[in-house]
């Protein structure tokens, strides 16, 4: 299984930096290029024109991923990496279709808030009900640390568990926004699972291939999308990186571990929601420099300090690895023999 492993990671990354040898280059020639907000740091306006939908090039690298190094897997029958495939691949088509829109009309607004959400929530259902009907997921609610389980009653954990999937993928949305950062704060996160699958065993080989072939995929990404950015992953790429992420804990049936695994992404929504809150509630006070919370570093919010794009992502993907570790150490007992 550890040679598979390092096969799908190497194979994920080789895919990923090989399409994007074509597709960048492309990219440019068809003029998609990416809107940037007027509302937001001046010097980003120099990345205006940036070509966006750079996520296409992980998605095709973890599709090879799965159909070649996962065969073996799909051959006898385990379809976790599939599926988690299938619902990342939903997620990235409204993506798409939200970049589709963003290009259109030359802004950077695409489908709606409402139109958005009802499509993600269509999604998530889906491929719960899914993974309940294959034996995957169970209303026992895992609870990492303490490795023990709180029965739920299904209609419960189905409205809790749907919510958590367009949570995190809305999350990990708004974390794309600074070079690199997105992919950065992701690496951890599925090394974090690779990592479980290693230590639970063969048994989760499916789902381990899907982990390690985006790992090298997104590697293979960053030496596009690293600062100065040569391509954007979109929407396209950020909503299939919140679906693949969501679709692993499910699929492992470790929801809960997306708190601390995901505590970037949380950090920048919250901050979201508490700038827009405390607004509104002030009548135009603002608590951040401007949210999510990466763009008040940007401003030097607090300190005064204004942060370089690659400190940014150095503290995310730094923060994200240690909270991966801290992670990985409360689960590794679940399948102790």
């Amino acid at each position: 299984m550890t040679v598979k492993l390092i096969m799908a990671l190497v194979v994920g990354f080789l895919v990923s930096s090989g399409v994007g040898a074509f597709l960048v280059p492309w990219l440019v020639s068809i003029k998609v290029g990416q809107p940037i907000k007027k509302i937001g740091p001046t010097w980003h306006k120099n990345k205006e024109g940036t070509p966006t939908m750079g996520g296409i090039m992980f998605i095709v690298a973890v599709a090879v991923v799965c159909l070649s190094v996962g065969f073996s897997a799909i051959r006898e029958g385990e379809l976790a990496h599939i599926y988690v495939l299938v619902l990342a691949l939903v997620f990235g088509a409204i993506g798409f279709l939200d970049d589709y829109e963003k290009l259109r009309h030359h802004e950077n607004t695409g489908l709606s808030a409402k139109a958005k959400f009802i499509l993600q929530l269509t999604a998530a259902i889906a491929f719960l009900l899914l993974l309940r009907l294959k034996g995957y997921l169970s209303p026992n609610l895992y609870i990492p640390f303490w490795n023990t389980y709180v029965p739920i009653s299904e209609p419960l954990y189905f409205v809790f568990a749907a919510f958590v999937v367009v949570g995190t993928v809305n999350a990990v949305n708004i974390t794309d926004g600074v070079d690199g950062l997105a992919a950065g704060t992701c690496i951890p996160v599925f090394l974090c699972f690779t990592a479980i699958v290693f230590c639970w065993g063969k048994d989760f080989f499916a789902q381990g291939v899907y982990a390690a072939g985006l790992t090298g995929a997104l590697l293979g990404f960053l030496v596009y999308n690293f600062h100065p950015a040569r391509v954007f992953m979109g929407d396209t790429g950020s909503l299939f990186l919140g679906g693949s992420i969501a679709g692993m804990a499910f699929a492992l049936d470790i929801p809960l571990l997306l708190i601390p695994l995901c505590i970037m992404p949380i950090i920048e929504t919250l901050s979201d929601i508490i700038q827009v809150g405390y607004f509104k509630l002030t009548h135009g006070k603002r608590i951040f420099k401007m949210a999510p919370f990466h763009h008040h570093l940007e401003m030097g919010g607090w300190t005064g300090r204004k942060w370089k794009e690659k400190e940014i992502f150095v503290l995310f993907a730094s923060v994200t690895l240690v909270m991966a570790v801290i992670s990985l150490l409360g689960v590794t007992g679940r399948y102790s023999f």
